[in-house]
């Protein structure tokens, strides 16, 4: 598991040749302020808003990246989702939902979630199509 601030690198292969790139958890928030409600929007009393804040870089290749590979994990098991809800003042910048990084490029930005004030997650897991083993970094100081 790694902690927040560590990057991971990864290499691999793509119907277009080899990839290699890095993948980084640069921070987490919690209980974020908006405009909407994550109890309204997710259904769930006592839910709010958090933000995960990453970056991912292409040294080689191109490949797609999006927000969906990414999960909140909890120590009972929970996982939690993106949420697909996009406010005004969410954090800026957002991370795309979908987008092609071509080599030398990153892409930087916040994810939000729609979570339970308490517990906090303890980690959060990075698990795209292709991965057989998904990355986490812990979230227990953050």
């Amino acid at each position: 598991m790694f902690t927040v601030g560590h990057t991971w690198g990864f290499e691999g292969t793509l119907d277009d040749g080899p990839v290699v790139g890095n993948v980084t958890v640069l921070g987490y928030r919690h209980k974020l302020r908006s405009v909407g409600s994550a109890a309204d929007e997710s259904g769930t009393p006592g839910y709010v808003w958090a933000a995960l804040d990453v970056k991912v870089c292409s040294d080689t290749g191109t490949f797609l990246v999006t927000d969906q590979p990414w999960t909140l994990t909890y120590a009972d098991g929970a996982r939690i989702d993106s949420s697909s809800t996009k406010y005004g003042d969410f954090p800026k910048p957002e991370f795309p939902f979908e987008t092609t990084l071509t080599s030398g490029k990153c892409v930087k930005g916040n994810i939000v979630f729609a979570v339970p004030e308490s517990p906090r997650p303890a980690t959060a897991a990075y698990a795209p199509d292709g991965l057989a083993t998904p990355r986490e970094w812990d979230l227990s100081k953050s």
